[in-house]
């Protein structure tokens, strides 16, 4: 069952704000996960199944070495998870 109650609501009204902002993918992606791992600390948000699937798809795209900037293909990872994270949220 989902998380219900206005913390829930504003949770959730955050994180597709970051997945929508304007900038960088990565940036907002990593914007995207503070929020979730702040919302599960809380108990504003449930940790499903999904989500930690999607969360732990999402990493690896967004690691890089000192110096390095992502983009091309981790950029497109990010979006693409990002989107899956969208539709999941409602069950969170």
């Amino acid at each position: 069952m989902s998380s219900q109650g206005p913390a829930a609501d504003a949770a959730r009204r955050d994180i597709r704000e970051l997945i929508a902002a304007k900038g960088h993918v990565v940036d907002n992606a990593r914007a995207v996960i503070d929020r979730l791992d702040a919302a599960f600390a809380a108990g504003d948000l449930q940790r499903t199944d999904t989500l930690a699937l999607f969360l732990a798809d999402l990493e690896p795209a967004l690691e890089q070495d000192d110096g390095q900037r992502l983009g091309g293909k981790s950029a497109e990872a990010a979006r693409f998870i990002l989107r899956a994270i969208d539709r999941e949220l409602d069950r969170a």
